[in-house]
């Protein structure tokens, strides 16, 4: 494993290596090397320029992600332990997830204004459809074997799920998650595409209009790392949760 992480590095310095020598003999306007992405990022984090930008996107991503997260895994459980609810809501949820939300951006900013509200919202409803499939696929699909002990030991639906559905769903709920905290960054950039002052999404936009290809580049690095770091958050997350369970499986 450790092999693998030092070849990896050694990729990353490879490739940047390539990008130094082919950016010389371009202009900063077309492709800025990554030394002068670097010192750009430097002189922003110094200035303070940068630190709004990052916060207001980071919040967005992390309250959308929480709320469609929250939301998602809630109706997750009751569409796959109602079936009823399942059939009669699942077509409304894929037409939702089949709008593009780009499309629906500039309405989402009509109601709920230039402010943060609305980048949220645009971010919890593309994070909702991960968590909500995944969810459902997990409680439906649980082993069957282990239900049927759960009937002779007489325990309630309550107790089934509380025990024994929702824990052994778990790998696919917390993959569903995976997923979601990097929609959630191309969910806040997009509501700050369309309306937003503040963000580094909004930065990308003003980048562009004064012809500052370095830093638009700063800010795509910058989301990178947020949606890298909240990425490994939710894998170290998911390590620590099913470590019981791997033992359980290797004894």
């Amino acid at each position: 494993m450790r092999n693998v992480r030092l070849y990896s590095l050694l990729l990353l310095f490879v490739l940047l290596a390539l990008w130094e020598m082919l950016a010389k003999n371009m202009s900063e306007l077309v492709l800025p090397a990554p030394s002068v992405i670097f010192f750009t990022m430097l002189d922003g984090m110094r200035s303070g320029y940068l630190f709004p930008h990052i916060i207001r996107t980071t919040l967005e991503v992390v309250l959308g992600l929480f709320c469609g997260g929250l939301f998602g895994f809630f109706f997750g459980i009751l569409m796959g332990e109602v079936e009823f609810l399942r059939k009669l809501l699942f077509p409304y949820v894929i037409a939702s997830q089949a709008v593009p939300k780009l499309a629906l951006a500039p309405l989402f900013i009509l109601w709920f204004g230039f402010g943060m509200t609305s980048k949220v919202v645009i971010t919890a409803l593309i994070c909702f459809f991960p968590l909500l499939e995944n969810t459902v696929t997990s409680i439906q699909y649980v082993d069957k074997q282990k239900e049927e002990l759960f009937r002779m030991l007489k325990a309630s639906r309550w107790q089934t799920l509380i025990h024994l559905k929702i824990p052994a769903g778990m790998p696919g709920i917390l993959a569903g998650l995976r997923v979601a905290v990097v929609l959630a960054v191309v969910g806040a950039v997009v509501g700050e595409f369309i309306g937003g002052s503040e963000g580094l999404g909004a930065l990308i936009i003003a980048s562009q209009g004064m012809m500052d290809t370095p830093l638009m580049f700063v800010s795509l690095l910058l989301l990178t790392i947020i949606g890298m770091f909240l990425y490994q958050l939710v894998a170290i997350l998911e390590k620590r949760w099913l470590k019981p369970y791997t033992r359980e499986k290797r004894k």
